[in-house]
């Protein structure tokens, strides 16, 4: 199914983008928010728009002026007018909260791998995403100043942490948070997310998720194979008392060579950074969270859209409003 497709290349079409955003907000969303409603414009409708928003790395007002000067894309929309652009920030409060993104988060999954159920090696990984878009050089410079009051040095920003499927890059899961933050405690949560999914027969992991309960975990309770490097603590000579971590330090570089697909991870991130930005709009805490769940969503529906083949395709638009 994603044989045939290369490994680092992400769908670049906005029209099957949206058709396939739209296919799968159909699949997850209602028609409307509410009985009463002005049923203007369709929830799934909305839910490609914000697709397209950060596919055009660009702003809600922005968004509205692109659908206003291409007429393709409001057609493949079933867009009968061009919504306000506060019609999609709110929108995005409503359509973006946990519960229906983890859906919507899910439908571009089981759409990529279909029947599959049982992947070979999946890499976790974490990321961080910048909070604007201030200038590199700047804070090169006051990062560089002599003077103590100068040394600025901006610390916090957006955590993406991640499990991609080796082979073919799909992100499998997707926790976010906000940085500095270690990530040995996020094992856990990010193996109970990918179960939701799939049943992985390896982990691979870096070395800040290493921990003997984090090879437990894996291993002893839902018998998945976990790679991590016993890197944690002091350098010694001395082999780590924990009977995994001892493992790690004697075998992973002679016997499993094939740790080296955890750099699968590092590619996932480069293939999102490089094709939807490296940076979050939101000011808030919960409105970086929904930018980094919407970059999520969009990262699996350009993969989805690549490996489908959807350009070749019927032209017919895949919903329409009547009237």
């Amino acid at each position: 199914m994603s044989k045939g497709i290369k490994r680092s290349k992400l769908s670049k079409s906005p029209i099957a983008v949206a058709r396939v955003a739209l296919a799968v907000g159909t699949s997850c969303l209602r028609l409307y928010a509410h009985r009463y409603s002005p049923k203007k414009y369709t929830q799934p409708q909305l839910f490609a728009c914000l697709v397209l928003k950060t596919f055009f790395k660009t702003d809600y007002r922005g968004l509205s002026i692109l659908l206003r000067d291409f007429d393709a894309l409001r057609w493949h929309l079933g867009l009968s007018a061009v919504p306000h652009f506060t019609t999609f920030q709110k929108a995005s409060h409503r359509l973006l909260k946990a519960a229906r993104a983890r859906r919507l988060f899910k439908s571009t999954i089981q759409r990529f791998l279909k029947r599959r159920r049982h992947l070979r090696r999946i890499a976790f990984d974490s990321t961080g995403l910048d909070c604007g878009h201030r200038s590199l050089y700047y804070v090169r410079r006051r990062n560089s100043a002599t003077k103590q009051w100068q040394t600025v040095a901006y610390s916090g920003y957006a955590k993406l942490e991640a499990a991609f499927d080796c082979p073919s890059h799909l992100m499998l899961a997707a926790l976010v948070s906000r940085g500095p933050s270690p990530d040995v405690d996020r094992f856990v949560p990010l193996l109970d997310a990918v179960l939701v999914h799939v049943q992985p027969h390896a982990v691979l992991g870096d070395a800040g998720f290493d921990s003997e309960p984090n090879h437990c975990y894996a291993r002893d309770q839902h018998g998945i194979l976990s790679f991590i490097p016993p890197l944690a603590g002091r350098p010694t000579e001395k082999l780590p008392t924990g009977k995994y971590r001892r493992q790690m330090r004697q075998r992973l570089n002679k016997r499993y060579g094939r740790y080296g697909q955890r750099w699968q991870a590092e590619t996932g991130f480069s293939m999102i950074k490089r094709r939807l930005g490296s940076a979050v709009s939101g000011h808030t805490y919960w409105s970086q969270c929904r930018d980094l769940l919407l970059i999520a969503i969009t990262y699996n529906i350009l993969l989805l859209c690549a490996a489908a083949g959807f350009l070749q395709s019927n032209g017919v638009p895949f919903f329409r409003l009547q009237g």
